[in-house]
């Protein structure tokens, strides 16, 4: 990615935007009838989808057990892939999706039950974990689960004294300071954070903050998103 400029003169980025401007969310919930819920989400060209399985379990008497399981399809990268799940990287994921929503769902109603998150994702261009988590979210609300609030989840690194939020592959690509956050915008809670990489106290805060406001603006767009799909459902039970 040597000589590839990230940011402008001007202020823009590659592909046109501006430092803390996300790309283009499209989103719906109840994609399959099946399942206890579901979600399909695009963040720029990422897109995945997440299902939600509800089931009795004796492992925890006390609150519902949150599993997690993460895939992508053999097709969502330029790159081949032999094993699409179950791989260290998957693996990862899948513990940092249940380290997320341990935090916002409210386990303590549902004791003796599991809950099954799974999610794939079906092209990756840069943000899968925010993509992840923003899919889970809505497909957690559309089984009906109750949650603490929102989990909304967006990406930002920094680039020549800017913080830049919702990063592409290509920027992600380039190697420089980046984190991922998960963050409950009504309490302000950070259910996850992580850094791929080092960066100096002093752009920490401004990193974090670029993160934390694009995160707010993902949750307008999802509560939109549900409050969209509740009106459609009253409609069709004649409501």
């Amino acid at each position: 990615m040597a000589g590839l400029e990230l940011l402008s003169d001007q202020g823009y980025r590659i592909d046109g935007r501006r430092a803390g401007e996300l790309r283009k969310i499209q989103a719906r919930m109840g994609v399959f009838a099946q399942a206890d819920g579901s979600a399909y989400i695009e963040q720029g060209n990422t897109k995945a989808l997440a299902v939600i399985r509800g089931s009795r379990s004796r492992a925890l008497p006390d609150r519902a057990l949150v599993n997690c399981q993460y895939s992508s399809a053999t097709f969502s990268t330029g790159e081949r892939k032999r094993r699409p799940h179950g791989d260290r990287k998957s693996c990862e994921m899948g513990l940092q999706l249940r380290q997320t929503f341990e935090a916002a769902i409210l386990t303590q109603l549902h004791p003796r039950s599991q809950i099954d998150i799974y999610v794939q994702v079906l092209q990756a261009d840069g943000g899968t974990y925010a993509a992840c988590v923003n899919a889970a979210t809505l497909a957690v609300m559309d089984a009906g689960i109750p949650m603490r609030d929102f989990v909304c989840a967006c990406s930002a690194g920094f680039v020549d004294g800017t913080a830049l939020a919702d990063l592409s592959h290509v920027e992600e690509a380039a190697g420089g300071p980046q984190l991922a956050l998960a963050l409950l915008p009504a309490s302000g809670q950070i259910a996850l954070l992580e850094m791929d990489s080092r960066l100096h106290e002093d752009h920490l805060e401004q990193v974090l903050e670029a993160a934390a406001q694009a995160a707010r603006d993902v949750h307008t767009l999802l509560d939109r998103v549900v409050r969209q799909h509740v009106q459609e459902a009253s409609i069709l039970l004649g409501d």
